[in-house]
């Protein structure tokens, strides 16, 4: 075929791939559609002519040693030593001779082959650099409005080049879709199948979406004066986020909350509504317990294992547990600890302290707050 060369630089140009992997593609085309013509046993290389810009498609045989059977059973892959050498001198056990294709011969059948070959691998071609290109944007916010719903509620996202799929079980409990919505999730996974080609799988529930949004939100956090340590969140309902400032300046849950709570409501907004804690990180375990458990104020914290022992007022404990228990839950999520608590008497508001007296130290609030 002439002019194979401009070819490949035109669907290069038109399609954004490098020169070389369409080069490539094109020759595994003209050899695959050697195979199905002429057959599938059969070896063939194909060659392109940089000065003549032409492809050339050859059939491949290999030299045994003579009285190999394989001569005699295969005549078309095998060739003897002794007849190798009438066409070669030069020629040694295991070289290889290589015989001319006349691909213009081969008729319209192969001609339609081709055509069908050429569009498949430069498709795949496509799909591999999107592939890519997608992979690199795992874990980061993808936008894209909503083509179908189907029955089993999957929602089906179109994404500049390429689909989307939200499942049912990575959507914000009790949100619904329709076509024509706009909708953000974060790049959970890049699935690339060979019967639907790529698509890219999105979820609204993971915590590292609460994390995007929030990057997105607040610059402090954009600009890595304020970081976000961890994160844990039931979603839709609510969530805990641990921050921390690199600025004495900058107060870091302020920063996320807002102006009157103008940034954190913009992100619960995203989330259906879902309320958002932001307390302060700290490495010291004890401190960071006790401030998980927010609203509730706690007497002492000690920490035994992967255990976290709690103590704090009766009048406390409702706070700390929450409603059916999701005020404990996330703080354990987000502290990695199994939270135990014991109740003193008193209340808070009074300061009464416990009177009893353990074995082993604890450490009080006033412990742990004191310069």
């Amino acid at each position: 075929m002439e002019k194979i060369v401009d070819i490949i630089d035109s669907i290069a140009h038109e399609k954004g791939l490098p020169v070389e992997q369409v080069k490539e593609a094109i020759q595994k085309a003209f050899e695959n559609t050697a195979k199905k013509v002429l057959g599938e046993d059969l070896e063939f290389e194909a060659e392109i002519d940089p000065d003549t810009k032409s492809i050339k498609v050859f059939q491949k045989i290999l030299v045994v040693e003579d009285g190999d059977e394989r001569a005699t059973q295969e005549p078309e892959r095998y060739i003897t030593l002794s007849e190798a050498k009438e066409i070669d001198p030069n020629v040694e056990v295991g070289d290889e001779l290589r015989y001319p294709v006349e691909f213009e011969k081969l008729g319209r059948t192969a001609a339609m082959r081709l055509h069908n070959e050429i569009e498949f691998h430069i498709q795949r071609l496509m799909e591999q650099q999107l592939f890519e290109k997608y992979k690199q944007r795992i874990g980061t916010i993808i936008s894209g409005t909503v083509t179908r719903v189907d029955e089993e509620e999957n929602t089906y996202v179109e994404i500049d080049e390429v689909k989307g799929i939200l499942p049912k079980r990575y959507r914000i409990k009790g949100e619904f879709f329709k076509p024509g919505d706009v909708v953000k999730a974060i790049l959970k996974r890049v699935v690339f199948d060979k019967i639907n080609g790529i698509y890219l799988e999105l979820s609204r529930t993971t915590p590292k979406f609460l994390e995007e949004l929030l990057k997105l939100e607040v610059p402090e956090i954009k600009d890595g004066l304020v970081t976000i340590e961890k994160v844990a969140r039931i979603p839709g309902e609510r969530a805990k986020v641990a921050v921390n400032s690199h600025s004495p300046k900058i107060d870091p849950v302020g920063a996320c909350v807002g102006v009157r709570g103008v940034r954190i409501n913009a992100v619960s907004k995203e989330l259906r509504g879902e309320n958002i804690d932001c307390i302060e990180y700290s490495p010291i375990p004890e401190i960071f317990v006790a401030r998980s458990l927010s609203p509730a104020i706690i007497t002492s914290v000690k920490i035994e294992g992967d255990k976290a022992i709690v103590t704090l007022p009766s009048d406390q404990k409702s706070k700390a547990i929450g409603k059916s228990g999701i005020n404990i839950r996330l703080a354990s999520m987000l502290t990695g600890y199994e939270i135990e608590l014991i109740e003193t008497e008193g209340s808070a508001e009074k300061g009464s302290e416990t009177e009893e007296k353990k074995e082993e130290p604890t450490i009080t609030l006033q412990d742990l707050f004191k310069e």
